[in-house]
């Protein structure tokens, strides 16, 4: 019976691997050992910093909700729960963006979140 070798299945995960390692420095790129750790450690940053962007683009648009609702004397939160009892359903991705984009139309926005607040007090 004939010897049975990894050569063909080793060639290729090597191969996959050092495609993964193109760009970096050094034997980063081109020692097998050296690019695995390096490639593996690049997963792990890129699988959790996928989770992470979601929560930066959402402190992001708070952070600009919050400047272009100040500008209107009131706080976020205020305008937050002042938009729920409006019954306006817009996410922050949203109002962030009318915000930036369109202050008039912002301004209008804010002006039925203090009358949703104004509602809810009276």
């Amino acid at each position: 019976m004939p010897r049975a070798t990894s050569a063909v299945a080793r060639n290729k995960r090597k191969k996959k691997v050092f495609k993964a390692a193109k760009g970096y420095f050094g034997g980063r790129k081109n020692l097998y050992r050296t690019a695995k750790d390096a490639v593996e450690k690049g997963w792990e940053h890129a699988y959790r910093d996928r989770k992470k962007k979601k929560r930066n683009f959402r402190r992001l648009w708070i952070a600009r909700i919050n400047a272009a609702v100040r500008e209107h004397d009131m706080s976020y939160s205020r305008f937050i729960n002042g938009l729920k009892h409006a019954g306006i359903e817009l996410d922050r991705k949203a109002l962030a963006d009318i915000a930036v984009r369109n202050p008039e139309a912002f301004a209008a926005i804010v002006a039925q979140a203090k009358e949703g607040l104004a509602a809810k007090a009276g």
